[in-house]
């Protein structure tokens, strides 16, 4: 099986923490060059220093961009790309705060598409054309689970998320003869910030304990556990493989079961 990402550059979005950082590390491990996107500058710079590098001659770097200044974030990818084409784009940030639908100010929801389907249309704006001048080309969007079955408690996530994934499949099948693919992963509960954020906001809203909130997320995946980072990344880092390349267009839950919906 194929899995060589030597010569590859990725751009990993969200790349401070969590699924983002994992990924990192596992296309870094591939043998990608791997650029890191997140806010916090001094951050990216000790993370990308702790790259695996296991070819010679392999590069990592960083960038500090903000997801929701489209503006400023295109600017930054093209120049990016420019000196250095991305093969690899993983888009990924953070989900929207918790709370229902009903009774949600409109603003959420263009602060949200702003920062997830917005964003992911200007980066992969910005790569594209490199990708179709090397000819291989990676676009994987970090979503949810909510794209199959919509959860309790994240109206504006569950909206957004949909969108995005709308938008993948179209852009998968304008680009399916291009040698770009272009896929979907569905991360169930995995331990990272965003679930703890939450629980949290469970807790303050029911009263139950964080230990209660907790045991009752865990029952309701066969598995019995949340994921680990790195266990999401793997699934990342093979549909950016050479193997994956006759897979598009597709949402891969990584969920330990949870999703109930084929």
């Amino acid at each position: 099986m194929d899995l060589d990402l030597t010569g590859k550059h990725a751009l990993v979005c969200g790349g401070s923490q969590g699924i983002g950082l994992a990924t990192g590390h596992a296309l870094a491990q591939l043998g990608a060059d791997v650029t890191l996107l997140a806010r916090r500058e001094e951050r990216l710079q000790a993370l990308s220093a702790q790259l695996p590098k296991p070819r010679a001659g392999q590069a990592h770097g960083w960038l500090a961009a903000d997801l929701s200044d489209t503006a400023a974030l295109r600017s930054q990818v093209e120049a990016l790309a420019a000196g250095k084409p991305v093969h690899i784009l993983i888009n990924n940030s953070g989900g929207p705060p918790p709370g229902p639908v009903h009774g949600t100010d409109v603003v959420a929801f263009e602060a949200a598409y702003r920062q997830h389907l917005l964003a992911n249309h200007v980066l992969a704006e910005a790569v594209i054309p490199g990708m179709q001048h090397d000819g291989y080309g990676r676009i994987v969007n970090v979503i949810s689970t909510s794209v199959k079955e919509p959860i309790a408690g994240l109206g504006v996530s569950n909206t957004t998320r949909w969108a995005v994934a709308s938008w993948a499949k179209t852009l998968a099948t304008e680009l399916a003869g291009k040698g770009i693919t272009v896929n979907n992963v569905l991360p169930g509960s995995t331990q990272t910030p965003r679930i703890e954020q939450i629980i949290e906001t469970t807790v303050a809203k029911t009263g139950r304990s964080h230990q209660q909130v907790h045991a009752d997320m865990v029952a309701a995946i066969p598995m019995g556990r949340f994921a680990q980072p790195e266990e999401t990344a793997a699934a990342i880092a093979f549909l950016c493989s050479p193997a994956a390349a006759y897979i598009t267009g597709i949402n891969l839950p990584v969920d330990g079961g949870r999703t109930r919906s084929l």
